[in-house]
């Protein structure tokens, strides 16, 4: 016979005889939980945008709401008033090509994606002073933008340059994340291969907590949400 076995299984027994006898034989059951999935807030369409901006804005993201047919406009302001010289903006997409039949004559230069970045590293990384990209919506819970790099809009485009400028369409922000994937069906459609979620500009800390902005990442995320 073993003794410590012996024992093991009668503190075993004793333990399970208090937990019945603490619960009155009753069957056991599930206790309630706090991490259920949240699909929804019921929110209206302008406090998902209100909840959006003060928490992106809370992290020192910018944003402005623009006209749909003024957002080249604002956008022309904002980079000459950052003091932008140029902007990298797709050829290969709607926004882009917009941009590049109204953009002023005057204004900063608009670079292309054209090339591997293999072939234009030195320049992407010391020359390019902002980038506009779009977005596949927003989450008004956590103040995040879900991005969904492509060819067409590589990574490197929302990660390298100081500023990030981002395209918003109001009607795609939504109250959570569960909210967007499920009205964008992600799951029906297929699942953003390299979708990421952006709440702010790029930031981190050292060792004494002195925080500090594009240091990993852009110094600047600014919003343009198209209403």
């Amino acid at each position: 016979m073993n003794p410590g076995k012996t024992a093991s299984n009668q503190s075993r027994s004793a333990i399970l005889k208090r937990l019945r006898q603490g619960r009155g034989d009753q069957p056991m059951t599930v206790p309630a939980s706090d991490f259920a999935v949240v699909r929804d807030r019921n929110w209206t369409p302008a406090e998902r945008l209100d909840r959006f901006e003060a928490r992106i804005c809370s992290v020192n993201g910018e944003v402005h709401r623009v006209a749909r047919e003024q957002w080249i406009d604002t956008l022309y302001a904002l980079m000459k008033a950052k003091g932008l010289e140029n902007l990298l903006v797709s050829e290969d997409v709607e926004h882009g090509r917009e941009l590049r039949r109204l953009w002023p004559w005057e204004a900063p230069a608009l670079l292309g994606y054209e090339q591997p970045i293999e072939h234009w590293k030195p320049a992407m990384f010391n020359d390019v002073a902002a980038a506009l990209t779009g977005c596949l919506g927003a989450i008004a819970e956590t103040g995040s933008l879900m991005l969904w790099p492509t060819p067409q809009e590589p990574r490197l485009m929302s990660l390298v340059p100081p500023v990030h400028f981002v395209l918003l369409a109001a009607d795609c922000v939504y109250d959570t994340f569960h909210q967007a994937m499920a009205e964008q069906q992600w799951v029906q459609q297929g699942m953003p291969t390299n979708a990421l979620l952006i709440s702010g500009p790029s930031k981190t800390a050292d060792i004494e907590q002195t925080l500090a902005y594009g240091v990993h990442g852009p110094r600047e995320l600014v919003v343009l949400i198209l209403e």
